[in-house]
Order: C-alpha cells, then sequence, then structure tokens
C-alpha cells in the first residue's frame, strides 16, 4: 500500500528551503520524519515505552545521533569496515539535541523514551549538526509522546561582518563568531559556539538572529502537528502521589533546610551531611510499623532543600557558602609542578581542582580524523577526565563519557582561539585535564589550567584564558532573579541556567548555555554576560601572578622543532628512493622529519631532541636543497675512481667528474695511486653541463700553479 505522506517547507532567511516529511519511512516508531535541506537528509525517529519503570522518578531519556559512510559515499577506516561506537562528533551533537530537548518534557513524565538520528545523505553546504535538535523536535511532534515543545536549532555565523543562518563548510570556517543555538518560540534553551575574542553585545546579536529562525521552523512543526492529527498527547501517570505527606514534610522540614542552608557551611560534604541529617533524624523517628513511603519522603525532601536554598539567595542574597552573588571562590594556581612533562599547571578554585599537562609532539602526532561528513588530521587534542575520586565516589574506570566529551571539547574551543599560526608553533599540541577535586565548574578550571600549562611549556599563545560558570535563580510569580558567579555544583542543580563563558581581555573565545526556566529576556542574558566578564577579568589577574605570559623557550626536555621551506621539485631528492634519503638523516642525526606538500611549495618540519640533534638534521637537508653555484668552493668526499678521473660528492646527493686533468697541475698517466675512495677533498665547481646538467669539478684550481720551466736560448 502506498504510503500517505505529508510534507512542509520552510526557509532561512536567505532563501534557502528545508523541507520536513513525515509518513513514508520507519512508520512503526511512534514518530518518525526525513529531515532535508540541500542534499542533507537526517531521517529522526522516537519510541517511548507507555509505562514507567518502577522507581523511576526522571526521565530515561537517550539521544543517538549516527553518521552513515554511505551518506557521503565513503567506506568506514579501520577493521571491521562498519559504523560501530559513536564518534566524539557524533557524541557531541548527540548531547546539543539531548540539552534542548529535556527540558521541555513534564517533569513526572518518566517513561523510557529513545530518540535515534541517523544521516542518510551528507552536504557540507547543509552541515547536519544545525539540523539534528530541528529533527528531533520534529518527530516529537507527530508522535503521541508528551512533549511541551516544539524547538528548533539553527548555527549562526558572522562572516565579513554578517551574521549567515546554517552557513556552508566554507563560510563556518571564515566566521568569527560559530554557534549553535536551540529555542522554542518563546525562549532559547542552549547555546554552544565559539568565538575569536568578541564582545558580549556582538554575541547577543547574533542569538538574536538564530532565535528569529528558529520561530520560522518551530511554526512548521505546529503545522505538521496538525497535518497528521498528532495534537493531543497520550495521558500517563508514573508517580506516586501523597499530597498529605507532602504537605507534612514541607511544615516539619523548610524551616530546618532553610536554617541549614543560612549557616554559610564552606566546605560541601559538611553542607551535604548537615542537610541529610533533617530528613535522617525524620526517618529515624519513624515507627517500625509506619505507612510512610519512604522513598517519596526523599523526593519530597529534595524539593524541600532545592526550594530553601533558592529562598535564601532571593531573599537574602545570599548563597549556600556565604558569597554575594558575583563573588569569586578563593584561587590559588602553580605552574611546573610535575618536572617531566613539557608543561603542567594546578587550577584550584574553592573545592574544585584541575592537574594539567601539555605535550608537544610531531607530526607525527596528529589524530586522524575519519567521519562521514569531516576528515583530515587535527593538530590540536584536549581531553578531560573526571574520575570518580573526584568527587568522593566509588566510580569505575571505563574511559571517557558523553559528559567528559563534552566538557573538553568545550575547553578545546576556547582555548584554540589564542594558539600561534603553524609558522610560529609546527608541534601537535595535547592538553590533558584532570578533574582532581569537583564542586562545580569543572571545565572552566580546565579552561584556566589548560591557559597556565601551555605558557609553562612556552607556546607562544596570543593571551591568557580564562572561564567562568554562571547560574540563576528566579521566581516567576515575584519577578525576583539573582544572577550568580562561578556556581558550585549545588547551585548548578538547584539552579535555572548553568551558562558557562571564556574569554582573554580583548573578548569571548567560548560559550556553553543551557537554560531551565522559561522567560529569560535578553536584558537579563546581557546582565549575566557583563557580569560573568567581571569575574574572568578577576580570574585573569589571578592567573598573571602564576605567570603572565608564556616563558620565552621551551623546555630542556621538550623536542625542538624547525621548519624548512623548500621547492616543490626538491620533496623528491629529500625523501630519495623508496624514503631512502629521509630515513637516512633521521637513523644518523636521531631527529624526525616530516614533509609534505602544500600549494607549490615543499613543507619539510624537523623534531629533535637537542640542538646539536637539530643542526645535523638541517644541515643534511639544507645540503640537499641547495642549488650548487659555479665559483664556489666544496669539501667533497670521493665516491669512486674511473681510469678517466673520479666522481666527488661534494654536497649531499650531488656528484661532480673531478677529470684526471683537473687534479693536478702536472700531467698524471693514470689515476693509479692518485685517489682513494673516502678521501676527503677540496674542490671548486666550474662548470654545469646545461643540456644533462652534470657537474664539473676542479682541484688544480686550488692548488699553486708551478712555475713554468724556462727555455734555453738556442
Amino acid at each position: 500500500m502506498k504510503p500517505i505522506v505529508t510534507t512542509k517547507t520552510c526557509k532561512l532567511p536567505d532563501g534557502r528551503e528545508i523541507t520536513i516529511e513525515t509518513g513514508k519511512l520507519a512508520r512503526q516508531a511512534d514518530g518518525s520524519v526525513v529531515l532535508r535541506m540541500g542534499n542533507t537528509m537526517i531521517l529522526a525517529t522516537v519510541v517511548a515505552t507507555q509505562d514507567a519503570r518502577e522507581g523511576t522518578d526522571f526521565l530515561p531519556l537517550s539521544v543517538d545521533y549516527q553518521e552513515k559512510f554511505a551518506s557521503t559515499g565513503k567506506v568506514p577506516g579501520g577493521f571491521m569496515k562498519r559504523e560501530s561506537r559513536l564518534s566524539d562528533y557524533e557524541v557531541l551533537i548527540c548531547r546539543m539535541v539531548d540539552r534542548a530537548i529535556r527540558p521541555l518534557f513534564p517533569d513526572d513524565y518518566h517513561a523510557d523514551t529513545q530518540i535515534m538520528l541517523y544521516l542518510i545523505s551528507g552536504d557540507e553546504n547543509a552541515l547536519p549538526d544545525a539540523l539534528a535538535a530541528f529533527a528531533a523536535s520534529a518527530a516529537l511532534s507527530v508522535s503521541d509522546i508528551p512533549f511541551q515543545g516544539p524547538i528548533s536549532e539553527v548555527r549562526v555565523a558572522r562572516v565579513d561582518g554578517n551574521f549567515i543562518v546554517n552557513p556552508t563548510m566554507e563560510q563556518k570556517n571564515r566566521a568569527d563568531i560559530d554557534l549553535l543555538v536551540g529555542a522554542s518560540i518563546e525562549n532559547i534553551l542552549m547555546v554552544e559556539g565559539e568565538m575569536k575574542e568578541v564582545s558580549e553585545t556582538d554575541m547577543l546579536e547574533a542569538l538574536k538572529v538564530a532565535h528569529e529562525a528558529i520561530k520560522d521552523q518551530c511554526l512548521l512543526q505546529i503545522e505538521l502537528s496538525a497535518a497528521v492529527g498528532k495534537t493531543a498527547k497520550r495521558t500517563y501517570d508514573h508517580e506516586v502521589k501523597d499530597e498529605n505527606l507532602r504537605e507534612e514534610l514541607w511544615k516539619l522540614m523548610y524551616d530546618n533546610a532553610y536554617n541549614v542552608a543560612r549557616q554559610l557551611i564552606t566546605n560541601k560534604k559538611d553542607r551535604s551531611d548537615a542537610f541529610a541529617k533533617i530528613l535522617d533524624d525524620y526517618l529515624a523517628a519513624l515507627p517500625e510499623d509506619t505507612t510512610v513511603n519512604k522513598d517519596l519522603a526523599k523526593r519530597y525532601y529534595k524539593e524541600i532543600q532545592k526550594k530553601a536554598a533558592r529562598d535564601l539567595v532571593l531573599n537574602e542574597h545570599v548563597r549556600l557558602d556565604g558569597r554575594k552573588t558575583n563573588e569569586i571562590r578563593d584561587i590559588w594556581s602553580e605552574i611546573d609542578y610535575l618536572p617531566s612533562p613539557h608543561g603542567s599547571a594546578i587550577f584550584t578554585r574553592g573545592e574544585t581542582q584541575s592537574l594539567t599537562t601539555v605535550t608537544l609532539g610531531t607530526k607525527l602526532d596528529e589524530q586522524m580524523v575519519d567521519g562521514a561528513m569531516i576528515e583530515g588530521y587535527s593538530k590540536f587534542i584536549l581531553h578531560y577526565n573526571f574520575p570518580g575520586f573526584s568527587t568522593g565516589e566509588v566510580k569505575p574506570n571505563r574511559g571517557p563519557g558523553r559528559r567528559e566529551v563534552g566538557h573538553g571539547n568545550l575547553a578545546h574551543r576556547a582555548l584554540k582561539q589564542v594558539l600561534p599560526s603553524e609558522e610560529k608553533n609546527p608541534y601537535t599540541i595535547r592538553i590533558v585535564s584532570d578533574i582532581l577535586e569537583s564542586n562545580g565548574s569543572s571545565s572552566m578550571a580546565t579552561v584556566c589550567a589548560g591557559s597556565l600549562a601551555l605558557m609553562d611549556a612556552g607556546v607562544p599563545v596570543k593571551a591568557a584564558v580564562s572561564g567562568i560558570a554562571m547560574g540563576m535563580i528566579s521566581d516567576s510569580k515575584t519577578g525576583k532573579y539573582a544572577i550568580l558567579s562561578d556556581i558550585l555544583g549545588d547551585e548548578d542543580h538547584l539552579g535555572d541556567m548553568d551558562f558557562k563563558v571564556t574569554g582573554t581581555e580583548a573578548g569571548i573565545t567560548a560559550c556553553q548555555m543551557d537554560l531551565k526556566v522559561d522567560g529569560l529576556t535578553y536584558e537579563i542574558l546581557l546582565e549575566a554576560l557583563l557580569q560573568a566578564k567581571q569575574g574572568r577579568m578577576h580570574i585573569l589577574n589571578e592567573m598573571k601572578k602564576t605567570i603572565s605570559e608564556p616563558r620565552p623557550d621551551l623546555k630542556p626536555q621538550t623536542p625542538r622543532a624547525e621548519t624548512v621551506i623548500i621547492e616543490k621539485d626538491m620533496i623528491g631528492a629529500i625523501i630519495g628512493p623508496g624514503g631512502k634519503v629521509v630515513q637516512d638523516i633521521q637513523n644518523t642525526t636521531g631527529a624526525t622529519v616530516s614533509i609534505e606538500e602544500v600549494g607549490n611549495k615543499g613543507i619539510v618540519k624537523v623534531f629533535a631532541t637537542s640542538r646539536e640533534v637539530m643542526e645535523a638534521a638541517l644541515a643534511r637537508i639544507k645540503g640537499i636543497v641547495a642549488i650548487p653555484e659555479v665559483g664556489e668552493v666544496y669539501d667533497g668526499k670521493v665516491k669512486s675512481i674511473m681510469p678517466f678521473g673520479a666522481f666527488v660528492e661534494f654536497m649531499p646527493g650531488k656528484d661532480g667528474l673531478l677529470h684526471i686533468s683537473e687534479i693536478k697541475w702536472e700531467r698524471l698517466e693514470n689515476m693509479e695511486g692518485v685517489l682513494e675512495v673516502g678521501e676527503e677533498v677540496k674542490v671548486k665547481l666550474i662548470e654545469v653541463d646545461k643540456k644533462t646538467g652534470k657537474y664539473r669539478l676542479s682541484r688544480k684550481v686550488l692548488l699553486p700553479r708551478p712555475p713554468r720551466p724556462e727555455t734555453t736560448p738556442a
């Protein structure tokens, strides 16, 4: 039976179209759509169970985005030759979709829900990461799953001073602002992006441009939902409720929780224990035959504790640890803590600490990127690790999770804006941040520690970068709100906003924002950005006390690097037949040599463990690429002897004929006993044959010419 297909189309500001169709593919899912822009197509499906698992008091939502290699006509690399675990790039898209979608599910909806997104056709003129959340929301819109959307997401880039919505890859690479923004018709929900040291007002303007485009995409989904008859959503009852118990607990516990919050306990564990004691005392006082649902009591107490902490900030402008709303925790930092790495730093802010290292590697250490849409090599790598002991927990070490990938990517975006050009720094740079303590803002500690470690390593960065996590607590009924600088972990959980901003003294380099509340105005957002700037400047000043500019030289244990630019036709001479020449250079000098062709030039990069090794390798390379000049004198070595003379290597890889007549002024009858193979001899280049390119050498012209014998008169 031929499917009934429903299609809706909307336009971007520049006239390009995005089309959503439903009813053709994946019809057994609760909702499915195919989104198309240009030749990019994403299949989005959503499925949810009817009932929640027993005891579940949260939303078990999973989002998976996967790019099919066939979508761009590629075969996967590796042994298996099939799509397997998600790449970091795919994980980052999963996180962005999740962060935009999750806040709009009802708080009491706890059914297992899965959103799956497949890139089934790819086009670099329509990048899929800016379309994934749009597709996911559309799939929810054509389902009966209770979702308080729709939402959508766009990329906005500023290229040559103009804002472009959903730019091409080429435009994106030239942009000084690159933001992915997720929003509903009313509110911005998620922001992720990077910038080249731009101002707060410029960033705010980009958000406004993005939101206007998103509104049209949300209206399309409303029309699509009505067209397929999915405006009514399924009914559900996923929570056990006891309003009498809830009311009783609020009367018993709220004042006690508020008083604990007012104690302004600075230690995270002590504060947690003080809050926990209120509930523990209540549960311990219950009779053994009590009918009170203890799990329900714990859930209600979480609400009470959260409300008490929020009210303290709104009523008294005091935070859990006693700080003012714009106050930053105590900071101390140290560089060169580890003697062997190329660069290291400790950055501690309150109870959050990062130990970060910088390693400078060669071109051979570049990371290969093999994806359906993105391929190539990366010379800047940043890894973020979050072990369980950092929060006093027992947690198996099973590799990085999605959160670690996301936090590492944010720090990567922040620091890459200040890295030097390849001409100034030919190294592959790897930064590793190990979080040793955590009480909020660990990704921002990574930015600060990474910046310090780069300067400690002697990498000539443009400027130092700091980062700060901002929060907000608001009350829609009273209109009260408070913007919090440098939030604690507890403030992240109980707040309405998590807004991370990084930058230099000149401007913002990266940001990440998640909103959990409706009605955040642009005025409040600008206020948060300006308060964040004050915090960033304070942190930068604290960092300057440790190191204010990069070391003037690399550390002794750091490999040295030099770049030599040669003519394109000399690349083969350095490589040699089957790589023989370059391998000999590496084996005899101990240096690492990499060669690549860029445009009409050859780029030779030499990495060495010492200055002596570097000079030896450079001498070999420069000798190979040097152009022999007629009239110049060279120190040569006899390579072979023939009856008519000897062949002398006068430059690396260049042999010339030293004819028997050019060895001495005296006439030689033969070569016997004149020269030996391996003998060093000083020669002068006297001719280069224009047709054959062969070199003619002379030794005798460097010797004193004997006087002519006197003639006897007849």
